[in-house]
């Protein structure tokens, strides 16, 4: 099955972050970089989202932070999932450290999500590990985690195992205190350091403030914790459910409607695109 690593980690050795080498060059030296930018070359080609609707407007980067918001029971860690079946198909190596939910938890609603069903038969499940094996990592772990080792964890991950995309869900599970903000300054600023210094593509799923109404599309500073996570983000996707339209259908199985939409993915930042496109 899929593999897990919590048990193969030295957290002493992978602890401290490997110096960074910073330089100051003249214009003159930057001219290549500015011409390839211009060009489009710049940054590296990145990974598409599952939806054709967005292959146009944004990819996913080496060396980038994204942020997955919303509220409690709207979807995050769900289309987490889809977006990380996507990045196995595109043979794309993978961990997550959901720390909300048990590992076979989260595996079985992605072999849910892989093989259209409901009811997953061991045989469907056989052939889903088969095809996920090489490309999926587990970090087994539940509850409150220690940053220092989720740090480690990222840092083990990259140079180890190769992860190019690596996903921690979530935030809160990893700082202790709502409230403290340098905290979850220091513990987001590390994770974009590691990302930059690996090019691992970091995903970090977050909640926002209770906001008045279900109705009511959370934006970018709904984000909950310190101004300074959304800062350091690369990119910022808001996740919203449409509950009403949810509870309609389970009221009636019958109920159908074709320009109220499930739920919405808002992408409110996309720092090395050309824009903020809205989905």
């Amino acid at each position: 099955m899929f593999k897990n690593i919590v048990s193969d980690i030295d957290f002493q050795e992978y602890s401290e972050l490997h110096n960074l080498v910073y330089e100051v060059s003249q214009l003159s030296e930057l001219s290549d970089d500015l011409k390839a930018f211009a060009r489009g070359e710049y940054f590296a080609k990145g990974v598409k989202l599952p939806w054709e609707k967005t292959h146009q407007q944004v990819e996913l980067r080496p060396a980038e932070l994204t942020l997955w918001g919303g509220s409690t029971g709207h979807g995050k860690s769900l289309i987490m999932g889809q977006v990380i079946l996507s990045l196995m198909e595109q043979g794309k190596k993978c961990l997550i450290a959901s720390f909300e939910m048990p590992p076979v938890s989260t595996l079985f609603r992605m072999t849910r999500q892989a093989t259209g069903m409901k009811h997953p038969t061991e045989l469907s499940i056989d052939a889903f590990a088969k095809w996920g094996n090489e490309h999926l990592y587990i970090y087994k772990h539940t509850g409150m985690v220690e940053a220092n080792k989720v740090l480690a964890m990222c840092r083990y991950a990259s140079e180890q195992l190769k992860i190019e995309h690596l996903v921690i869900d979530n935030l809160m599970t990893c700082v202790n205190g709502e409230d403290d903000y340098n905290a979850q300054k220091n513990f987001v600023a590390t994770v974009k350091s590691i990302a930059l210094s690996t090019g691992m593509h970091i995903h970090l799923i977050c909640h926002v403030r209770k906001v008045s109404s279900e109705k009511e599309i959370p934006i970018m500073s709904d984000i909950k914790g310190s101004s300074a996570v959304t800062s350091f983000a690369d990119n910022v996707f808001l996740v919203w459910k449409n509950a009403e339209k949810a509870q309609k259908v389970a009221e009636n199985y019958h109920y159908f409607d074709r320009i109220e939409p499930d739920a919405i993915l808002r992408c409110t930042k996309n720092r090395n695109g050309e824009s903020t496109p809205l989905y």
